[in-house]
């Protein structure tokens, strides 16, 4: 089998686990050059995984002919850029969520990918490629649990990163853009169908700085989608047991769990304390297999040809429906989308 040559742009915390992805657990594709704004840590990425080319410029990185597709795990603000600047160039492009920090950087992406029909381009909802979710998406698509009339989505990132998290904060675009995407993106998927009505409510339970962000440290919303389906989710940004995500599907004939008890095993410790289940302590962890499996399905998708999911239209709608659940937030009202 062809490798595809990947070049990624970015090895921070996400940045580093996808290298290690590309460089050896993806078996069609080969990771040829890193580049990150900070060269002393892409030099020491590229000696750790025996990459070759290392730069500190995206547009030098894009322009070696070696490089065949880009991988970036950029902070959302440069995502527009450096797509531009990679299809520009002439290479297929692998890029993280959010789309880009407002609906309007969206729709100048989705011009960019529209301007280059030949190359590929897919958007990291990892969530869609976990086992789990594939798995309830085909008994969905099955009518296994009929017709679908609720889904409700949990995502709670745990207190032991909470430092990091305040660091971030004021730039991430908000807690509904930042986490709270990944849900909407999995209940458009999972419903087919988009939101016609939402209401998104929350506030600063114990973080009050987030008011200073017009944020909330623990947000919820409500949803009605087109077909009637019913969705709820939860984002919380500080839960004591660990990284928890989890979701329901309630259908007519059948209801779907994944991850009611976010273990990151089958083991169970019985002490002094009772029964107990570990859970994951980091979205890495959780998502690690998840990571590796859209990779292989962008690389199958250049190869072969096939569109590539989720696209840019599914970030430019998962975007836009964030932003309208912030400002039902702000205004603590319903909103139609339309």
């Amino acid at each position: 089998m062809k490798k595809l040559k990947i070049g990624i742009i970015g090895v921070g915390r996400l940045g580093y686990e996808h290298a290690c992805n590309i460089a050896s657990r993806v078996p069609a594709a080969e990771l040829v050059a890193i580049c990150d704004g900070n060269l002393d840590r892409a030099k020491e990425v590229a000696a750790e995984l025996g990459v070759p080319a290392v730069y500190s410029d995206p547009k030098e990185m894009c322009a070696n002919p070696e490089v065949e597709a880009v991988a970036i795990i950029t902070n959302t603000a440069s995502h527009v850029d450096m797509i531009r600047i990679a299809m520009d160039a002439g290479k297929h492009v692998f890029c993280e969520k959010p789309l880009a920090e407002n609906v309007e950087k969206c729709l100048e992406a989705e011009k960019i990918i529209a301007a280059h029909p030949d190359l590929t381009f897919m958007l990291g909802f990892m969530r869609r490629y976990d086992y789990s979710y594939r798995l309830a998406k085909k008994k969905i698509e099955n009518g296994d649990i009929g017709k679908v009339i609720l889904v409700r989505c949990y995502s709670q990132d745990p207190i032991s990163i909470i430092q990091g998290t305040l660091e971030y904060a004021p730039r991430s675009g908000g807690q509904f853009i930042d986490m709270s995407i990944h849900d909407i993106d999995l209940l458009r998927w999972l419903t087919e169908s988009e939101p016609k009505n939402l209401w998104a409510i929350g506030g600063c339970f114990e973080f009050k700085q987030y008011k200073d962000w017009d944020d909330g440290d623990n947000v919820a919303c409500m949803l009605q989608f087109k077909n009637d389906a019913m969705a709820f989710f939860f984002a919380g940004r500080a839960a004591a047991h660990g990284s928890h995500v989890e979701t329901e599907i309630v259908g007519t004939r059948g209801t779907l769990r994944i991850a009611a008890v976010p273990t990151d095993s089958m083991l169970e410790v019985m002490s002094e304390h009772g029964v107990c289940r570990e859970c994951y302590q980091d979205f890495v962890s959780r998502w690690h297999d998840a990571y590796i499996t859209e990779l292989e399905e962008f690389c199958d998708c250049v190869q072969t040809g096939r569109p590539a999911s989720p696209d840019v239209v599914d970030g430019t709608n998962s975007t836009r429906i964030a932003f309208r659940c912030k400002e039902s937030f702000l205004k603590n009202e319903m909103l139609p989308m339309d």
